[in-house]
């Protein structure tokens, strides 16, 4: 670098004491950097330009960078579409610049307190030369051993996911567990109250013990959907298939739930259709599968509104174009139902359509101010395809919900 430019560099440095160090001492510091380097003012003069970058750019020896504009002459575009990009947000702009060595790539950041532009100068290698085409067989290879590192760290990532998502797991199941005893102990001795033996109660502990009972019973339905999810984590989930009556199985839990509802000023309704068959499947899982629908309608119902649980024989289409010949079916006009379907429809204020499939998944929420751990409707939806069934929604803004699922009838 040429004396004057030093001369102009030292002229603009504090002299006080504690300053800035000077940029002469500072061009010789860049001096050491081993790549070419520029830092430019806001209008393009250049003040540093270390050794490597005279040599990339400069390697003539004539004149001096620091005569040149680094917009105009140096990387040819306007200063405002550096500055318009960076101003968007980008932290760095990369430019292609033709250098008298070949092509080279310009990496330019900017200093906002000196307000200063810093260019990093990186020559683009030449990765087509040779006419034998060994440059793009070396480029090839180079590519599949990079592929092939990448797959390696993802296996690697998944296989350490998969190991906390088992941790998990065991945790939850462990402290489902553990909580699963008390919960029961508590909730008898809540029972064993509210039923007068242990002395006469005023209404305002039977209203107390009420509501704390309510809160226990919750606290164990949340345990118990624990145990479900761990065990279908693990895949540990046994089905205990047993030929049922649905009718029992599905009027039972309502029984159950009417008191809940009535609490909440929501009317729950029934109708079972009177020629439901008997049907192979596991009583305990169809009920959790309900209570989940159940719970889920009652949450996102106000007072006044209802709340319908349906079931009726169901013709579902697939499965009898698997079972049924083509001449049976053109020769029956009813099809013969080969399943049951069962729907909870609500009046709450409904789901978007764009929520329709994530609201089955684990631990998702739509409506983030509501109670609960997103589990609900993640393990009706399992246990229903544990049955070789499905299940899915019908819904609209504002216009109610209608989950439906169907079981078949040749479970075996």
């Amino acid at each position: 670098m040429s004396e004057e430019a030093l001369v102009q560099r030292d002229s603009v440095a504090d002299p006080q004491p504690g300053g800035p160090l000077p940029l002469s001492l500072v061009a010789s510091l860049l001096d050491t950097v081993d790549r070419p380097l520029l830092v430019a003012e806001r209008g393009g003069r250049i003040l540093f330009a270390n050794l490597r970058a005279q040599q990339c750019l400069n390697p003539s020896g004539e004149g001096s960078l620091n005569r040149l504009n680094l917009f105009t002459e140096l990387l040819r575009i306007e200063a405002k579409v550096i500055f318009g990009q960076m101003e968007s947000g980008e932290h760095e702009v990369n430019l292609h610049v033709e250098c008298p060595g070949g092509r080279a790539r310009a990496r330019i950041q900017w200093l906002p307190e000196p307000d200063w532009l810093v260019v990093h100068v990186e020559p683009v290698p030449a990765t087509l030369a040779g006419e034998n085409g060994q440059g793009v067989h070396h480029t090839v290879q180079e590519l599949l051993q990079e592929r092939e590192i990448t797959y390696r760290n993802l296996l690697a990532a998944y296989l350490r996911l998969q190991e906390v998502n088992r941790q998990k797991t065991v945790f939850l199941a462990s402290a489902a567990h553990e909580l699963k005893t008390p919960l029961a102990v508590i909730k008898g001795y809540y029972d064993l109250l509210l039923s007068g033996s242990l002395g006469k109660l005023t209404q305002k502990q039977r209203d107390i013990l009420q509501e704390s009972k309510e809160s226990c019973e919750r606290l164990v339905r949340l345990v118990s959907m624990f145990l479900n999810y761990s065990a279908l984590e693990s895949g540990k989930l046994v089905l205990h298939l047993r030929e049922n009556d649905l009718r029992d199985c599905l009027s039972e839990l309502a029984k159950r739930w009417q008191e809940a509802f009535y609490r909440k000023h929501v009317r729950l309704e029934t109708r079972f259709d009177d020629k439901l068959p008997l049907l192979k499947f596991d009583y305990q899982k169809v009920q959790q599968t309900v209570a989940n629908l159940l719970d889920n309608a009652l949450k996102h119902t106000p007072a006044g509104g209802s709340v319908t649980l349906t079931a009726e024989s169901h013709f579902w289409e697939r499965r009898a174009a698997e079972e049924v010949p083509a001449t049976e079916r053109r020769r029956d006009r009813v099809p013969r139902p080969n399943s049951v379907k069962v729907e909870v429809s609500d009046t709450g204020e409904g789901i978007a359509a764009e929520h329709h499939q994530e609201i089955f998944e684990d631990f998702v929420r739509v409506d983030r101010t509501s109670s609960g751990m997103g589990l609900g409707l993640a393990i009706a939806k399992r246990l229903v395809q544990a049955h070789r069934g499905k299940i899915w929604v019908d819904s609209e803004p504002w216009l109610g919900c209608r989950f439906t699922f169907l079981l078949p009838t040749d479970n075996q």
